[in-house]
């Protein structure tokens, strides 16, 4: 029995001969369910366009029948009455007129004899769902928070387009390595200045922003204290700001990814978060209403998970061997689920509804996929090193709870989406609601293709590839920033009383998802084919010269998304500018 208890865990510690059978890897469950789940992607993009494409159609004809009404009026004023009388006549038969039902089958019986129709109806315009008529809407916000809000997000604006810009810059590298010889502006430290300013600049500062405007909102009080809030916006830009000129100068903490800022440059971050976390508890510890939303658990479980790792990240007892490896995984994926997502995830359970002028959809899942976030997204970090001298055991737990996360995906998903359900006519309105469908969709899509890469083949073919750089783009992209503007163009309006064109929030919308597709479609795809070609044992440097014109393609999506930030920029200026003071005379 002994023997028999040794032997199997043997068998479950041990790491076997990391050489996996590739034939037939287009059918591998993750290869092909990552196929499968693009589409997805491709068809709601179509959707959204034709929705759009069928809404503008509409006004086009409705603007016709204006035109023509006007023309009519025109022709009929120097006519006398008997003409007149005549005209209008014919006008009215002719609205009025409506086909006999047998000028193509003639006076015969309609037959469906192959049972192709399902269901008849005679109603004109039969609609799915009754829809109420939209109104502008105006919040009646505190100046003290409007502004707070307003700096958070133009300072996380900036960031964009700053981190942007030199991501940008790092992706021509790709196609003219030559481009420059000055170690300032060497990929080695233009990457990191890149991930670092979007992730602690764009996306972090975006975050906490809106989130004070929630935590207000939920508790029905006003915010604990704007001078703790004012100082943490200066604490955190401080951290991008000179972590930024440290990474181009060279200074850094090694190969942490994520991490690479220094910690005497992170702690003022730290300290932001703190002092976030305790501006939030005691604001929802003084709100008049008994509940707590469900919002608030959210942005909670954010802060106090990513003050936790990011304490551990930097403790020097886990900056050596194989343990600060573990702790890599550990961060790096944290930062990404418990950061970004959980607190986006507490945004989008507010706005959503808000935006749509409804509850969310259930209380009750919105719960269920915490509780689980909290549980299966702590001990993923692993996956990261499938292969690696780590513990067999180890990566297979990290496998393991990267597939028990698809029932939090699945429930918040479905929880968003059935709260989007009969409100689906809000996509030709504006443009609010596609940016929440796009995040939704890419939430599962991307989140489930993260659970599948975690297994082993298709670890076994991507990892170190091109493909990570498409999938971290499919997640911080696709989901958090998507999400991001939809939150601020559902409620930056509301609290100005200003609104950008449609169109401009248009162009926006598009460069940004065609520019995002181009990008993760040209390295998901260049990424296969060189992991592909490596398990063949074709030289290493034979795999760079055919991902060259990936790489083109990376940077015509790279270009579309970063022109789509700088409408999105004019779009943010248009929202807060002030109204200019009429003079009277």
């Amino acid at each position: 029995l002994l023997s028999i208890l040794l032997l199997t865990s043997y068998n479950l510690m041990a790491q076997p001969r990391p050489n996996p059978s590739t034939e037939n890897w287009q059918l591998s469950p993750g290869i092909l369910g990552t196929f499968i789940l693009l589409i997805i992607v491709l068809f709601i993009a179509f959707l959204i366009l034709y929705v759009r494409i069928n809404s503008h159609l509409k006004k086009m004809r409705y603007k016709a029948d204006i035109k023509n009404k006007y023309k009519l009026a025109e022709e009929l004023i120097d006519l006398k009455e008997s003409e007149i009388d005549r005209i209008l006549e014919e006008r009215k038969a002719a609205k009025t007129y409506t086909l006999s039902g047998d000028e193509i089958a003639g006076a015969e019986r309609a037959q469906d004899k192959r049972g192709i129709v399902s269901k008849v109806t005679h109603k004109r315009d039969y609609p799915l769902v009754d829809e109420k008529k939209t109104s502008k809407v105006y919040i009646e916000t505190p100046k003290s928070l409007k502004d707070l809000v307003i700096w958070y997000i133009g300072t996380s604006v900036f960031w964009l387009i700053f981190g942007t810009l030199v991501g940008q810059y790092v992706g021509m590298k790709f196609v003219w390595p030559e481009m420059d010889t000055i170690s300032w502006l060497s990929f080695g430290r233009l990457r990191p200045v890149h991930t670092n300013a979007v992730f602690w600049g764009w996306a972090s500062l975006a975050m906490v922003g809106l989130g004070n405007f929630v935590i207000v909102r939920t508790s029905n009080t006003k915010l604990y204290s704007y001078k703790i809030a004012w100082w943490v916006l200066g604490l955190m830009n401080f951290t991008v700001l000179l972590g930024s000129i440290c990474l181009m100068a060279g200074i850094n903490n090694g190969g942490g990814e994520y991490r690479e800022y220094i910690w005497p440059v992170m702690l003022p971050f730290a300290v932001g978060l703190i002092l976030t976390l305790y501006n939030f508890y005691q604001t929802v510890a003084s709100r008049k209403i008994s509940e707590i939303y469900v919002s608030n658990y959210y942005l909670f479980g954010a802060l106090i998970w990513t003050i936790t790792i990011v304490v551990i990240a930097y403790l020097p007892n886990f900056q050596d061997g194989l343990g600060e490896t573990v702790i890599q995984g550990y961060y790096m994926h944290q930062g990404v689920g418990m950061w970004f997502m959980t607190f986006t995830l507490g945004l989008i359970y507010y706005y959503l509804p808000s935006s749509l002028n409804k509850p969310i959809y259930s209380y009750s899942l919105g719960v269920l996929a915490f509780w689980t976030q909290m549980f299966f997204y702590t001990m993923i970090g692993t996956h990261h090193f499938i292969f690696s001298p780590l513990p067999w055991w180890l990566q297979t737990v990290a496998i393991v709870f990267s597939a028990g996360m698809f029932i939090p995906v699945v429930a918040g998903t479905t929880n968003f989406l059935m709260t989007m359900r009969g409100s689906w006519s809000e996509i030709s309105k504006s443009y609010v609601l596609p940016f929440f469908l796009v995040g939704v969709i890419f939430y599962f899509v991307g989140s489930t293709q993260g659970s599948l890469q975690a297994f082993r083949f298709t670890n076994f073919v991507w990892h170190f590839t091109d493909f990570n750089v498409a999938h971290s783009h499919m997640t911080m992209y696709g989901i958090i920033t998507f999400i991001l503007w939809a939150c601020i163009y559902a409620i930056l309006p509301k609290i100005t009383g200003k609104s950008p064109k449609q169109i401009f929030v248009g162009v926006h919308f598009w460069l940004a998802f065609i520019g995002l597709f181009a990008y993760i479609m040209s390295m998901m795809i260049g990424g296969t084919l060189k992991g592909v070609s490596w398990i063949e044992g074709r030289p290493f440097l034979e795999s760079l010269v055919f991902m060259h014109s990936y790489w083109i393609w990376r940077g015509i999506g790279g270009s579309l998304m970063f022109f789509s930030h700088l409408m999105f920029a004019y779009n943010f200026y248009v929202i807060i500018k002030p109204k200019p003071e009429k003079v009277l005379i």
